[in-house]
């Protein structure tokens, strides 16, 4: 009888950790009655970014891809990781939504739901959790595991305790960030045995390297279940590699009586895949990162962080924007570091640093996580920083959903309304992702570009001059120009750069008009809002500087901007 069971990631987590999410069903499915053979406690394979990835990347109709697994994959249940009320988008979504989703997402074949709350707060994971038990799902309620003043050990037992007395079958330590060390893994697992009785799953990632020691750690000290992935997408922002896991506990206490000949047959299997999607593997992900242990970011995060100040040209500002990071967080109540929080604390460590003023500029997304909308935060957010972000408002002390009216009756209304409803769940798909959608059901996205074109003769086509690049939703034409034995990339989005004009109002950082407030000969007073940029994945309003009337507007909406362009003219 095996003493410790493994979930395997390698068809969710790893490829959303190590290559953006960008697995197509069609290397999955050959696979997967090999996968289902060998005896795992379940097999992850949807939920995450897989969804947004599939409609948005890959031309894939997410709902399908579960349906096709679940029609290969017949013993091993099939499990998704939910972000509680969030669902699999990244706002809170009103309970009828997330009723309907967790309720198809258990008819299409979801067994398992892991539900986790991005600042730990319990009342954002009720809905789901009823639901998917009435259902009569397995439920794995999720702490976010994190390091902090106010993250001790008798934290987590409380909160896991509430999840055990919710209903959960099963609990999950959620180290996103890789940050749990082999005593603290030892100690939390230990804490845990003595309090609830439900199994426990331990799920980490190897950014810091620690990892499979904490693995160990946690078997000596009762754990039930470890999150593992394939070697060829195991390491790095990935799990430890379930081979390696399973080699190592043979013969322990803790033997996971899997076969290793037959996990080598798959593995054999993914070296291939994994060459494939060599092109959009980024080294950074496959790396040991141990400033994640100074930090506390996730690997995933850096990596964005990098290309977040590329874009603003502002990479020498990097070690200050590090120095910021742990700064902001213990501002904002040091909530973990998992989506979305993530982005929103580093988005506005990124701010503070790049405007030379801390909390000059606060995006959409983090006055509304100041406000309580994302939930109750681990600390109180510090008064002053309340009254800088807010003004006079007040934040709010209710669960944040109960501030939501229904949308399921208007979101189906509309998606009938645009022509786009073929079978029931794309109303879901349209509810989550009103943006991008659209596109999707009708059949207008095209899935991206792999591997480069064969020419007639069997050999590789030369290499294309011109490239559309798209950049965290932003389009580029990309035309690569000969520079004298070197080569040059010039990027262009599309569309004429505003020229500055005395007295416009310019962008403070590069980005995307997302929304022009006003037309021209509108009159405005000090301090309203003219237009929304998005930048840095995140909504950021341009104020009137002083009152007066709309002379001039130099760009439209879904046009990309560098720092330093005219956006307006107010006489």
């Amino acid at each position: 009888m095996p003493k410790v069971k493994l979930t395997d990631t390698t068809l969710r987590d790893a490829h959303q950790s190590l290559i953006a999410t960008r697995m197509r069903t069609r290397d999955m499915l050959p696979i997967a009655e090999k996968m289902d053979e060998i005896g795992f406690f379940s097999l992850e394979v949807w939920g995450g970014a897989t969804f947004d990835s599939s409609i948005r990347y890959l031309n894939e109709d997410p709902w399908d891809r579960l349906r096709a697994l679940k029609k290969t994959i017949k013993k091993t249940p099939l499990q998704m990781l939910l972000r509680g009320q969030n669902l699999v988008g990244y706002r809170h979504y009103s309970d009828d939504i997330v009723v309907k989703f967790v309720e198809h997402a258990a008819e299409s074949g979801i067994d398992i739901f892991r539900i986790f709350d991005a600042v730990n707060d319990i009342r954002n994971m009720e809905v789901s959790i009823k639901t998917a038990k009435r259902m009569g799902a397995h439920v794995q309620g999720t702490v976010c595991y994190t390091i902090s003043p106010v993250h001790p050990i008798p934290l987590y037992v409380k909160m896991a305790k509430e999840l055990e007395e919710m209903g959960c079958d099963s609990l999950c330590i959620k180290d996103m960030a890789g940050l749990i060390s082999p005593k603290n893994a030892y100690d939390l697992v230990k804490a845990l045995k003595e309090e609830i009785s439900i199994p426990i799953d331990l799920h980490s990632h190897c950014t810091s390297g620690m990892a499979p020691m904490s693995y160990l750690f946690a078997c000596e000290a009762g754990v039930d279940i470890l999150d593992t992935a394939f070697s060829p997408f195991a390491w790095g922002t990935s799990q430890p590699p379930t081979e390696t896991m399973v080699a190592a506990l043979k013969g322990t206490p803790y033997e996971t009586g899997l076969d290793l000949i037959l996990l080598t047959e798959i593995k054999k299997y993914f070296e291939e895949i994994k060459e494939k999607y060599r092109g959009i593997l980024d080294p950074i992900s496959e790396r040991i990162d141990t400033n994640v242990l100074k930090y506390q970011i996730p690997g995933g995060m850096l990596s964005n962080l990098v290309s977040q100040l590329k874009e603003q040209n502002a990479l020498d500002k990097y070690e200050a924007v590090l120095a910021e990071m742990p700064r902001v967080r213990e501002e904002l109540g040091y909530p973990p570091l998992v989506t979305p929080t993530s982005q929103i604390v580093g988005t506005q460590a990124v701010l503070n640093v790049l405007m030379g003023e801390r909390y000059k500029v606060v995006p959409k997304e983090v006055r509304d996580y100041v406000k309580g909308l994302y939930g109750r935060t681990p600390a109180p957010i510090s008064k002053e920083i309340i009254s800088k972000i807010l003004g006079d408002e007040k934040p709010i002390t209710v669960r944040p959903a109960d501030l939501l009216p229904p949308e399921l009756e208007r979101v189906t209304k509309e998606a009938y309304e645009l022509g786009i409803v073929k079978k029931p769940e794309d109303i879901l798909t349209y509810a989550l992702y009103p943006a991008i959608a659209p596109k999707f059901l009708r059949g207008e996205t095209k899935e991206e570009i792999l591997e480069m074109p064969k020419s007639g003769n069997g050999k590789s086509a030369p290499l294309p001059t011109e490239f559309r690049v798209d950049v965290d939703g932003d389009e580029f034409n990309v035309k690569i120009l000969s520079a004298g034995g070197g080569m040059a990339i010039s990027a262009a989005s599309g569309q004429e750069r505003p020229k500055q004009i005395d007295g416009s109002i310019t962008a403070s950082m590069q980005g995307m008009v997302l929304k022009i407030k006003v037309k021209k000969g509108n009159t405005v007073a000090k301090g309203d809002v003219v237009m929304v940029l998005e930048a840095m994945k995140m909504e950021n309003n341009i104020h009137a500087p002083h009152g007066g009337t709309i002379k001039d507007i130099f760009v439209k909406e879904g046009n990309t901007v560098s720092a330093g362009d005219a956006l307006l003219v107010i006489r």
